[in-house]
């Protein structure tokens, strides 16, 4: 008797919900429950930081002109977001002057990052307005995001996840020492 054969039954498009599957992430509530509940919560502008608080709030780098933070919900390992220390929506916003030393902290930060995590490539850019899918558009912001040939598998293709080699506290520890030296490379 041959072996009876097995039919699975795959859903289409069709009758899969229109958002998709579901990933469940209460963790991010608080976050997004300070910025509902504040309009004027910013994660990009606050005074000055004691190393405890800059080590919570992931800041790698501040100056005067410009901060350099890991992103609380990277797409990849060391995934940074540079930002200018004026709370503009847009690069057109910024006076020339500001837009030089936000172009230099790229620059300076792919550096750092190129010699301390050996990256094959990075990707940089900005998300600008809300319909651009940026959750700060308020505060315009650069991200530059380090890549590694094969860092992206087959989990976000079949199961719409991201897994990350690094947590965000080793890329912290990782990071924030070749950072803070970021200043003397912008001078």
């Amino acid at each position: 008797m041959a072996p009876k054969k097995r039919v699975v039954k795959r859903r289409d498009a069709a009758q899969l919900s229109a958002a998709g599957p579901r990933l469940w992430a209460p963790w991010r509530d608080e976050d997004l429950r300070s910025v509902r509940s504040d309009h004027q919560a910013c994660i990009f502008c606050f005074g000055k930081l004691s190393e405890a608080r800059r080590r919570e709030r992931l800041v790698l780098f501040e100056n005067r002109d410009v901060l350099v933070m890991l992103n609380k919900y990277p797409y990849n390992n060391g995934h940074v977001m540079v930002a200018p220390r004026s709370h503009v929506a847009s690069p057109e916003l910024l006076a020339r002057a500001d837009r030089a030393v936000l172009g230099d902290a790229v620059a300076a930060s792919i550096k750092a990052m190129r010699a301390s995590l050996h990256p094959a490539a990075f990707n940089v850019g900005a998300n600008l307005g809300l319909a651009a899918g940026a959750g700060f558009a308020e505060h315009m912001h650069w991200h530059i995001v380090p890549r590694w040939v094969g860092d992206n598998n087959f989990m976000p293709v079949l199961a719409s996840t991201r897994v990350l080699s690094q947590s965000l506290e080793d890329s912290y520890k990782q990071l924030r020492p070749i950072f803070k030296n970021l200043g003397a490379e912008l001078s």
